[in-house]
């Protein structure tokens, strides 16, 4: 459904989704490494971010980290800054990685979802694709960012995060799927009454885009939520049980 057909279905669908019988909480197949940040995703604790520019030097980053004490991720932004050349990616998550950190990245446009795996590759540790609409793209994100037997990513490549060569194919993958991060962008009406078909195991986190759902209430002016405050918690009752990491638990990502 394009965005601008939601129109005059908008009341039905809602109030199909809020007499829907409670779901059964749907249980994560890749269950998170013990003491992982995947694991401290799930649990709701406390994630330490810091927003650099790729250009960063050593210098700089050791900067940001004796200021806030510790950085767990520095969070790149791809989708409205400047694009960084695949070889600065990979420079820049190798220097975060020497200094105890991983990367996360925005990619540039939901149009980019079978690119996870890629990004992945480069050695970014976890990605955010913005826009997340509907069950197939975040298919796309999931089975390209996870290696089998959970995804279908492809094996290859020397850059990525936490790999000491020679790399055992089955360990690593088995480590990545247990720690590499992923998480959507809910920003639209549509994502939002779609959410229990987007949040799928393998997904770890999701975050809010209140300018584009801003846009998108302004756009659907008949719409039945009136405020950005009444979607997001109608996207809290309807994820609720769900094993995955809301806006405002503590990450630096929403």
């Amino acid at each position: 459904m394009n965005r601008r057909s939601f129109g005059m279905t908008a009341l039905g669908i809602v109030a199909a989704a809020r007499i829907l019988p409670a779901q059964a909480p749907r249980v994560t197949q890749v269950k998170p490494q013990p003491g992982s940040l995947k694991e401290k995703m799930h649990r709701g604790q406390q994630i330490k971010m810091a927003a650099a520019p790729v250009d960063s030097t050593r210098g700089q980053l050791e900067a940001i980290i004796k200021k806030q004490g510790q950085v767990e991720l520095f969070s790149l932004d791809g989708q409205h800054r400047p694009l960084p050349d695949e070889r600065e990616l990979v420079k820049f998550c190798k220097l975060a990685e020497e200094l105890g950190a991983g990367v996360q990245l925005r990619i540039p446009h939901v149009k980019f979802a079978h690119l996870t795996g890629r990004f992945a590759d480069l050695g970014v540790m976890a990605v955010m694709v913005p826009l997340v609409e509907d069950e197939a793209t975040a298919d796309e994100a999931i089975n390209n960012f996870y290696y089998p037997p959970f995804g279908n990513r492809s094996w290859g490549g020397e850059f990525r995060y936490k790999e000491k060569p020679p790399t055992d194919r089955l360990q690593y993958s088995q480590w990545w799927n247990t720690n590499g991060l992923l998480g959507f962008q809910i920003e639209t009406l549509r994502a939002a009454l779609n959410v229990r078909n987007i949040v799928k195991p393998g997904v770890d986190w999701i975050s809010w885009g209140p300018g584009d759902m801003a846009f998108d209430l302004e756009r659907h002016s008949n719409s039945p939520f009136k405020t950005i405050e009444e979607v997001h918690a109608f996207v809290i009752q309807q994820l609720k049980g769900y094993d995955v990491r809301l806006p405002g638990a503590g990450s630096g990502g929403d």
